[in-house]
This record gives C-alpha cells, sequence and structure tokens, in this order.
C-alpha cells in the first residue's frame, strides 16, 4: 500500500515535462499572411524556422526574424506565447508586440502569428498583421 503513493507522484512530476517534450523541437515553416490592416506592411514572410524549447514550465518559441517568446507550459501539444517587451522594427516609428497561438500533432505544427505594431510617439496601436504557420518537425 505504501508504493501507491510514491507511484502516483512519480507519474504526476513525469507527465508535465513529457507534454512539452512533444513540441520541442525545430520546425521548417511556411507563413501565409491570412490578416492586415497596414497599409504598407511592415513585414513580409514566406519561410522560415522555428525552434521551439520547454525549460523549467516556461515554453520559448522562436522564429528565424522575430525575437523569442515565452508562454507557458504547453498542454496537449496546444501552445500560446508572447514576446515581453515591444520589439522595434525596421519601420521608423514602429514596434512590434508579437504574439502565437496554435498547437503540435506529432511531428505537424499549425500556429497563428499575430503582430501588433505600436507607433513609438503616442504607444497607440497602429496596425496588424496576422499569419498562418504550418510546418512540420526537422
Amino acid at each position: 500500500m505504501r508504493t501507491l503513493p510514491s507511484i502516483v507522484v512519480v507519474f504526476a512530476v513525469a507527465f508535465p515535462a513529457s507534454a512539452g517534450q512533444t513540441v520541442a523541437g525545430s520546425y521548417d515553416v511556411q507563413f501565409e499572411e491570412v490578416a492586415s490592416t497596414c497599409t504598407a506592411k511592415p513585414e513580409t514572410l514566406s519561410k522560415g524556422k522555428v525552434v521551439m524549447a520547454v525549460k523549467k514550465g516556461v515554453l520559448t518559441v522562436k522564429f528565424d526574424s522575430i525575437y523569442q517568446m515565452v508562454g507557458g507550459l504547453p498542454k496537449d501539444g496546444k501552445i500560446t506565447a508572447k514576446t515581453k517587451n515591444l520589439i522595434g522594427t525596421s519601420v521608423g516609428g514602429l514596434s512590434a508586440r508579437y504574439s502565437v497561438t496554435g498547437h503540435v500533432d506529432n511531428a505537424a505544427l499549425e500556429l497563428v502569428l499575430t503582430a501588433q505594431y505600436i507607433r513609438q510617439d503616442t504607444y497607440k496601436p497602429h496596425c496588424q498583421q496576422v499569419w498562418n504557420v504550418k510546418g512540420t518537425r526537422r
């Protein structure tokens, strides 16, 4: 009877790590812009690479050309992450806040990436771009 509680504790501790390991890895991805309120497109994305890692209960998502995003531990392959701060862009006068949500199923990745551009002079939203991101594990 004493072994049962220790088995349950070991299972509960091991399960979160395996959940994170299912999404961790490097993926080749393609971007499809699905929405934009920007008259001139601040960013044009087509193909790239995304690396996801889970360390100490924190998910990190890093696209080739976008700063690292941070989120909570993935649950059932579902992920959500965002940049911690506003990020400067190549477009003068605009900063950006990036977020990503979606899921990983086996080796397939499907995400929605959102870039919200903020005017640096007023700190008010300027425009937004949204991409569907699909890819496979390397």
